[in-house]
């Protein structure tokens, strides 16, 4: 079993910038994708942005051009830097790990708060 552990959420004002982090208590060898979905008050769970074994990475509409996923496998983290960010970004941010048996994971989350 995968453990998940996410740092670096708070508050930001709009236009402001956080870096989320991920750390996993497995090694990498075993994960294929890892990513970050969010969960707003009222609305449906959102993938942000994937990256895989590989280093290919997918994004949201909403987030593309502003949040960037990276991973470094050595230290068995993933990050994700958000820039620009906006009110509608507010959620709690899960990180999210797929493991080479197809099964997925995620962290307990960190809240991530736009306002001014």
């Amino acid at each position: 079993q995968v453990q998940l552990v996410e740092s670096g959420g708070g508050l930001v004002q709009p236009g402001g910038s956080l870096r989320l982090s991920c750390a996993a208590s497995e090694s990498m060898s075993s994960i294929y994708d890892m990513g970050w979905d969010r969960l707003a008050p009222g609305k449906q769970r959102e993938l942000v942005a994937v990256i895989s074994s590989g280093g290919r990475t997918d994004y949201a509409t909403s987030v593309k051009g502003r949040f960037t996923i990276s991973r470094d496998n050595a230290k068995k983290t993933v990050s994700l830097q958000m820039n620009s960010l906006k009110p509608d970004d507010t959620a709690v941010y899960y990180c999210t790990a797929v493991t080479n048996r197809g099964t997925k994971y995620w962290g307990q989350g960190t809240q991530v708060t736009v306002s001014s």
